[in-house]
């Protein structure tokens, strides 16, 4: 810092500190502190603001805060700094509160950075009529127009669930005012919102207008791709990404994991992840999370410790990835070892996924009285998550006494989700308590709450078609349903036996008659019908397929020679050769 006798002043010192900030090195910056203190520039107003900006990017806001207590005299600059600390380090209301303190004040105008942070807080934590407000006051100093301020009024409303306003803002820039991030914001907007369709059509219309796409752009489509698991659109956008140089890039890859992954095509994710150069955290646990939903748990662990191994850091995501993946594997021994671990080795503190995950993989193991208990010394307020795991194992196993109370515990906490309802209807009707099942039924009337219908889809041809369960509205309606037949006859002569316990909703005469009515079913037969031969089927469900459909996608795999991959509410499930990867565990 001194060479020769020549003394830093405050300019120095003010140019010097936003590198210590853009490092994020806590002890660099405290050193630079003791310099200016020792010198007497702590109380200059731009040394000041600077080094209210490098603590809070070094993430110590209680330093931050002290200095800019401490600063005899604040300009815009001072107070934007704790805003858009308060920002980064995730104290919205705060961020919230000291904006309101500079409009209070009245000795100087919020700026762009003033209105942008604030409008960004808001969006965080769902403060719609706060950002209202705040419009309000854009429009009146005449702010509107500017691009930074503009996008973050989008984002701001995308976020808050009113995603007219914000595409009427964003239609209101003329075609040449729109800028990459103005179309970003707009991309992340129809996410938010989920309409994926426009999310994704929205990258090629932003190319179109001759606006180069970015790193954001691109892993927005991505994402969007994933959610409608539509692997050709995916497949186009992953070629744009090496074309225009962006495949090796780490965001973009991971993005490119998760899409395969959704996608169904598990073999594409992993060779994505292999192209990564020294892969960090974020694509180890994307790869991770990819080989847990196709139920590869053996594959999970092993890539767990190698990530381990490597010097990686897990984080949160990563453990509820591994300890499900224990779950869905029967690890009962190792999940628990992890899930110790994650506090005592990494210093994680476990939240109500991971205590979710630990009561699923107790429960899937039969041990439901140990899983009731566990969930009674949990350090914190067990919550649906929790609950809902431990009643989907009493429904497994035919465990009335402790499912009725645990569903009453979920009708509380979420009475307007059917999911329970109809497990413990289910359960009651499996026992031949009908009489119970009827009443659980009439509670679901009276509370107006609704099963949703099952429903499959199959691509075709680039198209995505519909099937509902007893579903007649395809113009091949005919032959699906004498294909229908034929897999029917087929998998019969094979050893196939209906399991009617999965028909509880239908008269007992026509239970096995019902199960065929699927939709899952249904979307088979088409896919037979319509996909060259050889070709994977890849079929997709709003929600868990049942037992009888996944019988019957076993036995069709291996009579049809081809393999079908189904994706339902929870997991894919590869069928290959009359197995299943999950094993029949699940």
């Amino acid at each position: 810092m001194r060479t020769a006798g020549v003394c830093p002043n405050h300019f120095t010192f003010s140019a010097v500190l936003p590198a210590c900030a853009s490092t994020s090195i806590l002890v660099h910056g405290q050193q630079m502190h003791c310099l200016i203190s020792k010198h007497g520039y702590e109380g200059y107003v731009f040394v000041g603001s600077a080094l209210v900006d490098m603590y809070a990017k070094c993430h110590d806001m209680g330093l931050a805060e002290k200095v800019f207590v401490a600063l005899p005299e604040r300009n815009i600059v001072s107070w934007n700094s704790m805003i858009v600390g308060c920002l980064l380090n995730s104290f919205h209301v705060k961020a919230l509160f000291l904006f309101k303190e500079v409009i209070r004040e009245d000795l100087f105008s919020p700026n762009q950075v003033s209105f942008s942070t604030v409008l960004s807080a808001s969006a965080n934590i769902g403060a719609l009529e706060f950002g209202k407000q705040v419009h309000g006051i854009v429009v009146k100093q005449g702010l509107l127009t500017l691009p930074y301020v503009k996008n973050s009024l989008m984002d701001m409303y995308f976020k808050c669930g009113l995603f007219d306003e914000g595409a009427l803002l964003f239609n209101s820039l003329g075609i040449e005012n729109r800028d990459v991030i103005a179309w970003n914001v707009m991309s992340m907007g129809c996410v938010y919102n989920e309409n994926f369709e426009e999310a994704c059509n929205y990258l090629w219309v932003m190319k179109r207008a001759g606006i180069t796409p970015d790193e954001a752009s691109y892993s927005t489509a991505l994402h969007a791709s994933a959610h409608l698991a539509a692997l050709d659109q995916g497949t186009l956008i992953h070629n744009q990404t090496i074309k225009s140089g962006f495949s090796t890039n780490s965001c973009i890859a991971t993005s490119l994991i998760t899409m395969y992954a959704k996608c169904g095509s598990l073999d594409d994710a992993c060779r994505v992840f292999e192209e990564i150069d020294n892969p960090n955290v974020v694509c180890w646990t994307a790869l991770i999370a990819a080989c847990q939903q196709h139920g590869n748990g053996n594959h999970v662990i092993k890539l767990f410790e190698k990530m381990l191994a490597d010097g990686l850091k897990p984080h949160y995501i990563t453990f509820v990835c591994v300890i499900s993946a224990c779950s869905h594997t029967g690890r009962v021994e190792e999940g628990h070892a992890y899930f110790n671990s994650m506090e005592k080795v990494h210093g994680i503190i476990p939240g109500h996924e991971h205590y979710a995950c630990m009561v699923d993989l107790l429960g899937r193991s039969g041990q439901l009285d140990e899983a009731r208990k566990f969930i009674a010394q949990m350090p914190i307020k067990p919550n649906a998550s929790v609950w809902g795991a431990l009643l989907g194992a009493c429904a497994k196993y035919g465990n009335l006494e402790i499912g009725s109370e645990v569903a009453g515990r979920l009708f509380e906490l979420e009475p307007d989700n059917p999911g329970n309802y109809i497990l413990l209807a289910n359960m009651y009707a499996h026992k031949g308590k009908l009489r119970e099942a009827d009443h659980v039924r009439r509670l679901m009337g009276i509370n107006r709450v609704r099963k949703e219908p099952g429903c499959s889809w199959i691509d075709v041809k680039n198209k995505s078609i519909a099937f509902t369960v007893h579903g007649k509205l395809h113009a091949r309606t005919d032959e699906i349903y004498e294909m229908l037949k034929k897999v029917k006859e087929l998998v019969t002569n094979k050893g196939y036996v209906p399991q009617t316990q999965f028909a509880v909703n239908s008269a007992e005469e026509l239970k096995e008659e019902s199960l065929w009515y699927h939709s899952e079913k249904i979307a088979l037969a088409f896919g037979l019908l319509a996909l060259p031969a050889g070709a994977p089927i890849r079929i997709k469900k709003n929600l868990r397929t049942c037992g009888d459909c996944h019988t019957v996608m076993k036995f069709a795999s291996e009579i049809w020679k081809r393999e079908i991959i189904v994706r339902d509410l929870n997991r894919f499930h590869h069928f290959r050769n009359g197995l299943c990867s999950c094993r029949d565990y699940w």
